[in-house]
């Protein structure tokens, strides 16, 4: 009985150690390798963190250079915007007489008739009125004269043309004869409208009146310098417009 208890004791004891050693070799491989998969897994994670962070990087870079794709095309369109503006605003200014401008053209110079009056004649027959100014005027506006001035007085839509006395009224301003009447535009249809038979410089010679047209290569009209204030006058807007 002693025997047999023996060897199982020593079964048992060597059972027993052979399980402590089992355990004790699985915990050496298992402890060993849990730091180093800590460092792996965070390694992965750093790294689709990047991948992310680029891919987010590359698409916000996108979008900046389409914004500033959008950003120099608006800045063309509105400065080619500002510039039709500006040739519109320049036009308008042409057409009111509010800038300086130049062309070819021609100039009439007007006189009183030299000629004494005879015996029963009316002195007022012979010499410049404001009708005269204005027959002369609307010729050339009606042959196509883009400016007028005379005597250096831009003529524009609200520009006086009336007889003061023995001076003229234009732009508020007084002038007397000798009239040099300046207009830019085709200088052969101005002049041939002026000389037409039974025009305006032909009336106007029948009573002695000395007028003298000359076509010019270039002239340079001076801008309206009056008035531009309107008491009563306001732009209107249509309904819908």
């Amino acid at each position: 009985m002693t025997t047999v208890s023996r060897r199982g004791s020593q079964v048992a004891l060597t059972i027993i150690f052979v399980l402590f050693g089992f355990m004790l070799a699985t915990q050496l491989r298992v402890r060993p390798s849990s730091p180093a998969n800590v460092p792996y897994q965070r390694a992965e994670e750093l790294s689709m963190l990047l991948s992310a962070t680029e891919e987010e990087r590359d698409r916000l870079r996108d979008e900046v250079r389409m914004l500033r794709d959008q950003i120099a095309e608006a800045m063309v369109a509105s400065e080619s915007q500002v510039k039709v503006l500006q040739e519109e605003l320049l036009k308008a200014r042409v057409m009111a007489g509010l800038t300086e401008v130049k062309g070819p053209g021609i100039t009439v110079e007007m006189n009183d008739a030299k000629k004494e009056t005879g015996a029963g004649q009316d002195p007022n027959l012979f010499i410049i009125h404001d009708d005269d100014i204005l027959a002369v005027v609307n010729e050339l506006l009606a042959s196509g004269a883009e400016a007028i001035a005379i005597n250096n007085q831009r003529v524009v839509a609200t520009t006086e043309i009336r007889c003061a006395g023995a001076v003229f009224m234009i732009n508020g301003v007084r002038l007397a004869p000798p009239l040099k009447i300046q207009a830019i535009g085709d200088p052969e249809t101005l002049y041939n409208a002026l000389k037409m038979r039974g025009g305006v410089v032909d009336n106007l010679s029948f009573w002695g009146i000395d007028v003298k047209i000359k076509t010019e290569q270039e002239l340079v009209l001076p801008a309206y310098t009056g008035s531009l204030n309107f008491k009563f006058a306001k732009p209107h807007q249509r309904e819908g417009s």
